[in-house]
């Protein structure tokens, strides 16, 4: 079944590569087209379009359907094309003509549209919840460990004392920023493009306000024409949030490889979070952050996908968006299951305690003791270059106190609270509750 039949044969090698993966990627965005279709039904009987008796004979299967769908049941039938057409399938043989009345004002153009903004905003909810369970591990691990040092690092030499509470610490507070980003990424989201048809409006009295109150939108995307223009750029911006998210989390492995080596050995895995070596009985590898790091980075590239994919399109609508879908929907999936696998092995994780004590490490307390003479007195150009001389004769001998790191953000005031504040601000600023309570009303 195709909703553009008109009794020609299509070439079976034609369509086969026109459909591509669609039925398959579209059980996705099944639950969405259904919820889609019953706000379009409403609206639609508010018009005048569907009698009082269609609406009562539609409402009930579609929300069977949706039932279905959400657990998993649903299926795009041999022959059918896609979503849409199983969705209009299935309401015609439960209604008749009731259900061939479902896609008027539409086309499928802004039911995919609809279908892949819900689908984006479902899965930034999932994400940004997921990113709240890393970043409430990390702020533990941080108070926990604010006051085991480890050297902190700049051109991968040996720098100044850092400490694990910071370490930590600054991986939540790299996810917060991560979510502002989403946010911006949700606001482009969260705007109705039901009722741009094909991408230029429709000369039916359609009601797009209504549909956008039903399935919870902050607003429209009022140009019908910007509406077709959106896809792709709406999946592009979300796309680009992810792999802020994703670059946190690869930036994170990385470390944990590096500081997993014999060569740092300031953590490590229990053992049942590594793997061996086929011929090396000694081996305890970190594949889990390896992988971690290889998949983040996989995801950093799907916006430019996305963006070679419609960069160069001009206005309307054209079958290339198409393939957005294969590199869109599975991010998700792929970024829920980093964080989920990032979350459990940072909560695992072993810390090595008294690594400042090693003597590779005393240099990092130089500019401690510089400090600690101009505090005397002396200019700071001065003690510089006097705790110089005497680390190049080799008569340097460190304190290893940090006592005076007391300003916010440093070793001794990590400020985890301000930061958990800034967090909780963030994540209401989504309010996920108006979303979630306009579609609990429309699908019970």
């Amino acid at each position: 079944m195709k909703l553009w039949d008109k009794g020609i044969d299509t070439d079976k090698k034609i369509e086969s590569f026109t459909i591509g993966k669609d039925r398959e990627l579209d059980l996705f965005l099944a639950p969405f087209d259904i919820a889609g279709t019953m706000a379009h039904s409403m609206m639609l009987k508010e018009v005048g379009l569907l009698s009082e008796e269609d609406l009562q004979a539609l409402i009930p299967e579609l929300k069977k359907m949706y039932k279905n769908a959400q657990e998993g049941g649903f299926e795009i039938e041999e022959g059918i094309e896609d979503v849409h057409s199983q969705v209009e399938l299935l309401l015609t043989r439960e209604l008749g003509d009731t259900g061939k009345k479902v896609h008027s004002g539409r086309s499928r153009n802004d039911q995919v549209l609809l279908d892949l903004k819900l689908f984006a905003r479902d899965g930034i909810m999932k994400v940004t919840r997921a990113v709240e369970d890393l970043f409430d591990v990390l702020q533990k691990r941080s108070d926990a460990h604010k006051d085991d040092l480890l050297p902190g690092y700049t051109h991968l030499q040996v720098a100044m004392p850092s400490s694990f509470g910071l370490w930590f610490g600054a991986y939540a507070e790299s996810l917060v920023d991560d979510l502002h980003f989403l946010q911006a990424a949700w606001r482009v989201v969260n705007q109705n493009p039901l009722g741009a048809a094909a991408g230029y409006g429709n000369s039916f009295p359609l009601d797009r306000g209504l549909t956008t109150r039903l399935l919870g939108f902050d607003d429209l995307s009022y140009n019908v024409v910007y509406a077709q223009m959106g896809r792709g750029k709406m999946e592009r911006l979300v796309a680009m949030a992810l792999s802020s998210i994703a670059s946190t989390l690869s930036r994170l492995a990385m470390d944990a490889c590096l500081y997993m080596s014999q060569n740092f050995g300031f953590v490590k895995l229990p053992d049942a979070f590594t793997t061996g070596s086929s011929i090396m009985p000694h081996k305890k590898n970190p594949d889990v952050f390896e992988l971690l790091r290889a998949r983040c980075n996989k995801l950093m590239d799907v916006p430019n996908q996305i963006a070679m994919i419609t960069g160069n399109l001009p206005s309307g609508y054209f079958r290339d968006m198409q393939i957005t879908k294969e590199v869109f929907i599975p991010a998700f999936e792929d970024v829920l299951s980093c964080i989920d696998l990032m979350t459990t092995a940072v909560s695992k994780m072993e810390i090595s305690k008294d690594i400042m004590k090693d003597e590779r490490y005393k240099y990092a307390f130089s500019v401690e003791e510089v400090n600690r003479r101009v505090l005397s007195g002396m200019t700071f150009r001065d003690a510089y270059k006097q705790v110089g001389m005497e680390i190049e004769k080799g008569e340097f001998l460190p304190d290893t106190s940090v006592v005076n790191h007391t300003h916010e953000g440093s070793i001794g005031n990590l400020c985890n609270a301000e930061i958990k504040d800034k967090m909780k601000q963030v994540v209401a600023g989504f309010q996920f509750e108006r979303v979630q309570d306009a579609m609990n009303k429309l699908l019970t």
